[in-house]
């Protein structure tokens, strides 16, 4: 699992360099305009929940490889409440139909982030229990690039408005980032596999990271909607975003 491992932290690289995160070190926009994608996420957001309870978690564990999944996912399955209470702290959450909430989340403008959870889900289909731990460590590496550049902007948000942002801020990325401490990383590098199971893990590593690639250009779009729109911190809770969930 070593050669997996490199090659994640080899792929990390080059997503780490994509133009959302580039657009998010902007200094030009305001830390509300670039968090401006988050509400556009949110299909996303509420999906991975079950993308653990349901698709990655297998009760019983026949393996001591699926054991470890089963209990990342139980790290990882209860997140979205957090992101739901940030939309609300910085009023991006408004009383609408619940039609008008299905057409925001089932909008051409968000399709990306369905379909990064469908693309997930046919990864994982048949996956076993050690090819699943690589595709988890693929997703928690998006997951880091991601979540140290909002815990930055949650940061700034705090100091110009008080806002406390959980799901977007430092509070949920010291969980995701913890998920790499305490040995995980050692004892994943010593797990032997043979040639066609590391070509199968680097295959399902690299069509991870192709389908967040995918949706990060839609995060882009969205934040350049948001930018027209003007937002700024200085609007503290009645900011507004181009979607509303």
């Amino acid at each position: 699992m070593e050669k997996v491992l490199t090659h994640i932290m080899r792929k990390r690289r080059v997503y780490d360099d994509l133009p959302l995160f580039e657009c998010l070190r902007d200094g030009n926009l305001s830390a509300l305009v670039k968090l401006g994608f988050m509400p556009g996420f949110a299909f996303f957001i509420m999906a991975f929940g079950d993308l653990n309870r349901y698709v990655l978690r297998r009760l019983p564990a026949t393996n001591i490889y699926q054991q470890r999944v089963n209990a990342h996912t139980y790290e990882d399955d209860h997140h979205w409440p957090w992101f739901l209470e940030d939309l609300e702290k910085l009023g991006w959450s408004q009383m609408t139909t619940t039609t008008d909430a299905l057409r925001a989340l089932w909008s051409e403008e968000t399709h990306h982030s369905r379909l990064l959870v469908y693309e997930l889900c046919a990864i994982l289909a048949g996956c076993s229990g050690v090819e699943k731990l690589a595709v988890i460590e693929a997703i928690e590496e998006t997951g880091n690039v991601l979540f140290a550049l909002t815990t930055r902007l949650a940061d700034a948000v705090r100091d110009q408005t008080g806002i406390e942002l959980r799901y977007m801020g430092a509070f949920h990325f010291a969980l995701e980032s913890g998920h790499l401490q305490n040995g995980g990383h050692v004892d994943l590098a010593h797990i032997e596999l043979n040639c066609e199971e590391q070509d199968r893990c680097i295959a399902l590593v690299d069509r991870v990271f192709d389908a967040f690639a995918g949706w990060s250009h839609e995060a882009v779009a969205q934040i350049e909607l948001a930018a027209k729109a003007g937002n700024s911190v200085d609007c503290g809770t009645a900011a507004q975003t181009p979607f509303h969930i």
